[in-house]
C-alpha cells in the first residue's frame, strides 16, 4: 500500500512539473522576445494567470506608477499565421453573415474577422507587465478601422498580426489607452488596421458616461437619420442570450465576473454586456446585405463610437443611411449607421463608413 501511494504521489509530481514547464515556464520565455510564431503561442492557462496577477495588483481607473515611470509600451507580433476555414465559418455564423458566407462569390472576408484572430494576441498585450492599466473591465469607447487591401489577401499565405500600445490619456471618467491591431500580408503589405480606445473607468467618477472624447480624433460628424424615410434603412434584430458562447469575441470586453453571470441569464436576467465586436460585426453584416459589398470593399475607413452598453438578451434596431456631401444627396461621402434599443431608443453605437 505504501509503495502504491508513493507511486501516485510521484506521478502527480511529475505531471505537475510537466504542466508547469509547458504552460508557464515555456510561455514566459517565449513572451520575453515579444515575437512569437503562431504555432508557439503561450497557453491560455499562463495568460489567465498573468491576467489574475495584474487584476490583483492594479487599481482600475489609475495608470500604474511603475509603468508610468519606466514604461516601455508593449508590442507583440505573431508570425506565420494562417487562415482556418472552420474558424472563419464560426465567426460568420455568429456575426450574422451565415455559415456558408465564405463560399459566396465576390465576398471579401468580414472586416472584423482579423480582430477576432487577435484575441489571444490582445490578451498577451493587456497582461504585459509594462501595460499601465488593470486589464479587468476595460470599456471600448471608440474604434477606427481601415482596410488597405481586400482582407482576402490573408488567404494567400502566412500573414503577420501585431498589437501595440500607442498612448494613454487621462479623462474625467478614468484613463484611456489606444491599442493598435494590424494584419500584414505575406508580401509585407499592410492589409488591415484597427485602433481601439479602451477606458479603465474610475469607480469614484459618479457620472458614468461612454460619450466620445473631446479630442480631434473624435471631433467628426456622426449624423442623425434624415427626415426622408426612403433614405433610411432599418433592421430589427434579437440579441441572443448565448452570444458570448457562440464565439470568444474579445477578451477586452469581459470582466472577471462574466462567467458567474451566465446562469442568471438563462433564467431571464439581463446582467451581461454584449461584446462590442459583435455589435459592430452584425451592423456591417446587415449593411452589406442591404447595400451590397461595394460599400465595404477596400480601401475603406470605419469610425465607431460606443455609447450605452447593450444588455443580454435584448432587441435592437440598426439604421443606416447615406451621408450627403455639401447637401447634395447625389454626391454621397459615406454611410452612417446607428444601433439603438427597440423599446426605449437608447443609443448603443454610432458609426461612419467612408471611402478612402
Amino acid at each position: 500500500m505504501g509503495n502504491r501511494h508513493s507511486c501516485i504521489v510521484g506521478s502527480l509530481s511529475v505531471c505537475s512539473l510537466y504542466l508547469f514547464y509547458v504552460h508557464i515556464y515555456c510561455a514566459h520565455r517565449r513572451l520575453k522576445a515579444n515575437v512569437v510564431s503562431s504555432d508557439k503561442l503561450p497557453s491560455v492557462v499562463y495568460l489567465y494567470l498573468r491576467y489574475c496577477t495584474r487584476v490583483l495588483t492594479r487599481r482600475t481607473g489609475r495608470l500604474h506608477r511603475t509603468a508610468a515611470a519606466h514604461r516601455r509600451d508593449p508590442v507583440y507580433t505573431v508570425l506565420n499565421c494562417r487562415l482556418e476555414t472552420l474558424l472563419l465559418r464560426r465567426f460568420c455564423s455568429a456575426a450574422g453573415y451565415g455559415w456558408d458566407y465564405p463560399d459566396t462569390e465576390y465576398r471579401d472576408i468580414p472586416l472584423c474577422f482579423p480582430e477576432f484572430l487577435c484575441g489571444r494576441l490582445l490578451l498577451m498585450l493587456l497582461t504585459d507587465e509594462n501595460f499601465g492599466l488593470n486589464p479587468a473591465g476595460l470599456i471600448r469607447v471608440h474604434q477606427s478601422l481601415k482596410t488597405f487591401e481586400p482582407v482576402d489577401e490573408l488567404k494567400k499565405g502566412p500573414f503577420m498580426l501585431r498589437a501595440q500600445v500607442l498612448s494613454y490619456k487621462h479623462t474625467d471618467a478614468g484613463v484611456e489607452v489606444d491599442v493598435c491591431l494590424s494584419a500584414t500580408s505575406r508580401s509585407g503589405c499592410p492589409v488591415w488596421e484597427s485602433v481601439l480606445t479602451l477606458l479603465s473607468e474610475n469607480k469614484l467618477h459618479k457620472a458614468r458616461t461612454h460619450l466620445p472624447r473631446n479630442d480631434s480624433k473624435n471631433e467628426q460628424h456622426f449624423g442623425q437619420p434624415p427626415d426622408e424615410p426612403e433614405n433610411v434603412k432599418q433592421v430589427e434584430l434579437t440579441v441572443p442570450r448565448t452570444v458570448e458562447l457562440q464565439c470568444p469575441w474579445s477578451f477586452s470586453d469581459y470582466s472577471p465576473h462574466w462567467l458567474l453571470s451566465l446562469p442568471a441569464r438563462f433564467f431571464g436576467y439581463r446582467s451581461q454586456v454584449t461584446p462590442s465586436l459583435w455589435m459592430l460585426s452584425v451592423c456591417l453584416a446587415e449593411i452589406e446585405k442591404h447595400k451590397g459589398v461595394d460599400v465595404i470593399t477596400a480601401p475603406v475607413s470605419i469610425s465607431v463610437q460606443f455609447k450605452e452598453p447593450l444588455l443580454v438578451p435584448g432587441k435592437v434596431k440598426i439604421r443606416f443611411w447615406e451621408e450627403a456631401k455639401d447637401g447634395a444627396q447625389s454626391s454621397a461621402r459615406g454611410l452612417s449607421f446607428h444601433m439603438e434599443e427597440q423599446t426605449c431608443s437608447k443609443s448603443h453605437m454610432v458609426g461612419l463608413i467612408s471611402r478612402s
